[in-house]
């Protein structure tokens, strides 16, 4: 099934094609649609955006959402989905490409060879002249620190082991299904200056937060053992960049890998800059579309909520009632409110799941009957309720 399809059979009155480059929908105040779908291309920042008051979610193609105003639309009760893990493998693929590239100096080597001139007998001497100065080395036994193990993450940690690498993992929120899928190979850091002091070379995998901002620094950078490595492939301003390039200008690191070219950075002779390549392939781009258009159509016909990054999951399964979709803001007796309203018009809970995430609530009611529109207007009264649905 196509993303098209996938959506299409959710009704949606509008949509871009997810994951389609150069695409984003332009909503004026006046469009009606369900929802808005957002490209994984960074550059489709929908911050300025008016959603109207039809839009019931946004979706990113994608993981990051920093592109779009998940706060001012938490305040809606319009959830904001992505899809985490649909490129894991594009970007591992990439990080372990990254992982020889820095190893093998095989960016110098190609670029010192295409800048040979001469007949074959000329070109021959010459190689055999310049190699020496594009001597690597070799990945088994070398130390792997892994910050971030989710999807992305546990792939390369996983990866790397494969490779004989020693594998270091940190992540102090790492979620029980991540667990499951890494390996027990690799060896839990005590902490990011544990990590960076062990490592020969490092990779980021967390998203970008007030947080990770800058988490490669120069104090960590010289805890790093002398001629390492660091690759980043999730957001540029994880890595402080101005430190990476004083530690490679003072011979502490050898290479910086990273998918996020910049003036300074792209012709250093020691940076290896890739274009945003991470999750540029076919099969990525395909596999966020259906996640998203799969995801999306659940939430539109069901009202479940999965990769999330503002609600709380919510999963009940259909039991072919008349069924309400809530968003409140988290606070008492709301679920109670909500119930007596249902009972004084006479319909009865067949089903319920309230689930919660910090400032926001999320309720599913499986009632038997017809909600009339007025108690639905009734239930959208109520203070402390964003949005309320009727499926």
């Amino acid at each position: 099934m196509s993303p098209r399809e996938a959506l299409d059979t959710a009704t949606v009155k509008a949509a871009t094609l997810l994951g389609q480059r150069g695409v984003l929908g332009q909503l004026t105040p006046g469009a009606m649609a369900d929802l808005v779908a957002v490209p994984g291309d960074p550059w489709a920042d929908v911050h300025e955006l008016e959603f109207p008051a039809s839009v019931l979610a946004v979706a990113r193609a994608g993981a990051g959402t920093n592109n779009i105003p998940v706060a001012r639309l938490s305040k809606r009760g319009i959830p904001v989905f992505n899809a985490p893990g649909a490129n894991a493998n594009a970007v591992k693929e990439l990080v372990m490409a990254g992982l020889f590239l820095a190893a093998r100096n095989i960016c110098g080597a190609w670029g010192y060879v295409r800048g040979l001139s001469g007949d074959d007998e000329a070109i021959e001497e010459a190689i055999e002249r310049g190699k020496k100065q594009f001597v690597g080395y070799e990945l088994p036994g070398r130390t792997l620190g892994v910050i971030g193990l989710g999807a992305i993450g546990v792939e390369v940690a996983n990866a790397a082991l494969g490779l004989r690498m020693k594998v270091l993992g940190y992540d102090p929120q790492i979620t029980v299904q991540r667990a499951w899928q890494l390996s027990s190979g690799v060896e839990q850091a005590l902490s990011l200056d544990d990590l960076f002091a062990r490592s020969d070379m490092i990779t980021v995998h967390v998203p970008l937060m007030d947080a990770t901002r800058a988490l490669v620094n120069e104090p960590r950078l010289r805890l790093m053992k002398r001629g390492g490595v660091v690759l980043n492939f999730a957001r540029a301003p994880i890595v402080d960049e101005q430190a990476i390039l004083a530690a490679l200008d003072r011979g502490a690191l050898s290479t910086y890998v990273c998918d996020f070219p910049t003036a300074a950075a792209k012709d250093h002779a020691k940076v290896v800059a890739l274009p945003h390549l991470g999750a540029s392939t076919g099969e990525a781009e395909e596999n966020c579309a259906i996640m998203v258009a799969d995801t999306l159509r659940d939430f539109l016909e069901n009202g479940n909520v999965r990769h999330c990054v503002n609600f709380p999951e919510a999963l009940l399964p259909r039991a072919g009632c008349c069924r309400i979709a809530i968003a409140n803001a988290n606070v008492p007796n709301m679920v109670g409110q909500i119930s007596t309203m249902l009972a004084e018009a006479g319909l009865n809970i067949s089903d319920l799941l309230n689930k919660s995430r910090g400032d926001l609530a999320y309720t599913l009611l499986d009632v038997e009957g017809t909600v009339p529109d007025e108690v639905l207007a009734s239930i959208k009264g109520i203070d402390g309720v964003l949005s309320a649905r009727v499926l």
